[in-house]
């Protein structure tokens, strides 16, 4: 064979650049017109020759290598882009040239025999694409087999919760609309409260330093957690909020914080609030608690404090919950997951029924929603339950604890005023109240409710006990929960406005359900009321069964201390409600905050080590208040949701509520 380099460069310059001009498709005339010699004609056929063997031998593989099927060997490839541009309708050879020409050659001649190795970049492209579509497809199945594991109602949610999505990704469009401006109600009465009498004002700071020590003890131990354990030192929460940490304890105790007067602990929680609170979160929790709790505490921060952020968490977290309405009767399901919008009911409720104090108790805070957005889907969604309740029969006037939200239909007949449903009569009374006594309709409907209680499940023990029994598929449990007891004070708060002049007797009927749930306490050797107790085969006012001993630092019995202080400024209730402070700083006061106690007969108690939420909503702020002048929040102007938080009474006057003109 001829040796390359004997060959003239200029014969050499003249094949390559030859070759280049056809490989590239320029036009023939550009390649200039010189004599060929036998030197160049054998270069060019070896050339030609190699280029046809690797195509031959690539087509042959492409037959019988399956894996050569992923290659795509069509001209382009073989001739791939140049490494080096040259400009459109330049075809002069150069040492870009000489390059580019190199690279095609080497590819040709080496790709039969490297079949481990890619040199066509394509390769790799259209690898990485089907291994996309192959991912894709796989993504599709999981999530086809996901769906047909879900019922019908559950797609039905779904599908429902996409539709809501899309709107609201339409709404973004334009960006995030900000609030609406809305005449801020009239706000009395936000702090100090100073009782002047150095007695109470000294028992008024033992609270507020009880209420920094259950504070401190969180932020220390379970910051960011839903609750504390004081014991063990460490976060913890329950099934009422799902798996996700969302500062149940800082959202339900800001309110009381700014009450008091603790600012700077006011202003931690409002840190963590702006930059960690996030409910676009895969966890199930309860629609009734995360109303109470956070949207109610939310509100009442914002009203109390004038923060922006407090209102728009709250709102943000109302569009978390509208899902749990689309049922076929508008009555919400139990839980709903703030992600996915799906939504239902407890297990052991009866035929899977919602609870009667869980989906009546959103009217406040529902109602204030519309108030500060203009959205009437809040206020509609919690009238139609109303106007729902008043088209059905009710046995004996008493509203069942269960009502199905697939069928309409009543559950099991069971009415209680303790759990199950305490806070939907709470709720009819002060939806009255906090419409400055405007909804009129809310107020006859407690009206009639609360003459039905009184007929059917109030009675006197024989010691002279005045207790609210549980009606209980037609006969009474003369059992009384300690969530009952809120009702003493539900009674004196609404004595004002009474049918035929009854406001004296109610107000009797609160003193004498908050005479009953003080024995409750003081029939106790730690002094702090049980779980229920009984009023028969000789007992009164004492739990008899062992899961019914515990107290976890609830609230209610202090709250009718409360209101009947504001409503008699009798002493005894004061009494009452320090002997409360005494026995709870005594007894559920630990190194890591306050626990519950598992047994308050027993003189050496376990705990359960848990320091509720609520503890620092209501409990220590119904004693704050309680030690308080009547100017701290007066009545007049604040109703309390069913967690105690402070909202204030809508002055509307001639303002009309949007969608409240197509309910009435």
């Amino acid at each position: 064979m001829v040796s390359l380099f004997l060959i003239p460069k200029s014969s050499i310059c003249f094949c390559l650049n030859y070759i280049y001009c056809l490989v590239m498709g320029a036009s023939s005339h550009v390649a200039p017109q010189i004599q060929i010699s036998v030197s160049f004609i054998f270069i060019l056929l070896l050339l030609l020759f190699g280029y046809v063997t690797a195509w031959l031998r690539n087509m042959f593989m492409l037959s019988l290598n399956s894996d050569r099927m992923k290659y795509n060997y069509s001209l382009p490839l073989f001739l791939c882009p140049l490494i080096f541009p040259i400009k459109e309708g330049r075809c002069l050879f150069s040492w870009v040239h000489f390059i580019n020409m190199f690279i095609i050659i080497m590819k040709l001649f080496c790709s039969p025999f490297l079949p481990g190795i890619s040199l066509y970049p394509c390769r790799e492209e259209e690898e990485s694409l089907r291994d996309k579509i192959r991912a894709d497809h796989e993504r599709a199945l999981q999530e086809a087999k996901e769906k047909l594991r879900k019922s019908k109602e559950e797609l039905k949610a779904e599908i429902q919760t996409e539709k809501t999505k899309v709107a609201e990704e339409l709404k973004k469009k334009d960006g995030p609309k900000p609030l609406p401006p809305v005449p801020m109600p009239k706000l009395v009465g936000v702090n100090d409260g100073d009782p002047g009498d150095p007695d109470n004002k000294e028992k008024r700071d033992k609270i507020r330093e009880m209420m920094k020590h259950a504070w401190d003890s969180y932020r220390q131990y379970g910051w960011g957690h839903n609750e504390v354990k004081p014991i063990a030192k460490k976060g913890h929460s329950t099934n009422i909020f799902g798996n996700s940490q969302m500062g149940a304890t800082i959202v339900d105790a800001l309110d009381t914080l700014y009450i008091m007067g603790l600012h700077d602990e006011f202003k931690d929680g409002q840190q963590w609030i702006e930059q960690n609170l996030d409910f676009s979160v895969n966890a199930e929790v309860s629609v009734f608690e995360v109303n109470i709790r956070f949207i109610g505490g939310l509100l009442a921060a914002y009203y109390l404090s004038g923060q922006e952020v407090f209102k728009v968490k709250a709102v943000q977290l109302a569009e978390k919950l509208l899902p749990a309405f689309n049922t076929p009767t508008g009555i919400p399901w139990a839980m709903v997951n703030l992600k996915t919008g799906v939504g239902r009911n407890w297990g052991w409720a009866s035929a899977g029924s919602s609870i009667l104090a869980e989906f009546g108790t959103l009217h406040m805070e529902f109602v204030h929603l519309t108030y500060l957005t203009g959205n009437p889907a809040y206020y509609q969604k919690v009238m139609h339950i109303r106007k729902l309740l008043a088209k059905m029969d009710r046995p004996n006037g008493l509203y069942p604890n269960y009502l199905n939200p697939r069928t309409g239909r009543w559950g099991q007949h069971h009415t209680s005023v303790g759990g199950l449903g305490d806070s939907f009569y709470e709720y009819l009374l002060k939806a009255w109240l906090m419409s400055d006594k405007t909804d009129t309709e809310a107020r006859k409907t407690y009206d009639d409710a609360i003459e039905a209680i009184e007929r059917h499940l109030i009675r006197k023990s024989n010691g002279g006990l005045t207790f609210i029994g549980e009606w209980k598929n037609g006969h009474l449990e003369r059992k009384m929960g300690h969530l009952t007891c809120f009702a003493g004070g539900m009674f004196a708060l609404g004595a004002d406005g009474s049918p035929d002049d009854k406001a004296g007797h109610y107000l009797q009927l609160g003193a004498e359900i908050a005479h009953t749930c003080h024995e409750s306490y003081d029939r106790t050797v730690l002094k702090l009321g049980p779980e229920a107790f009984k009023f028969d085969s000789g007992l009164e006012a004492v739990a008899v069964r062992q899961n019914e001993k515990y107290y976890i630092l609830r609230p209610e019995v202090i709250e009718t201390y409360w209101y009947m202080w504001r409503f008699t400024h009798d002493p005894k209730y004061r009494q009452w409600g320090w002997e409360a402070v005494q026995a709870i700083d005594k007894y559920c006061r630990v190194s890591g905050g306050f626990s519950g106690v598992k047994d308050v007969y027993s003189s050496n108690p376990t705990y359960d080590d848990v320091q509720q939420s609520f503890f620092l909503a209501e409990t220590l702020k119904y004693l704050y208040l309680l030690f308080s002048s009547d100017e701290l929040l007066p009545l007049e102007n604040w109703v309390f949701n069913t967690e105690a938080h402070p909202l204030p009474v809508l002055h509307l006057g001639n303002i009309t509520l949007p969608g409240s003109e197509t309910q009435r």
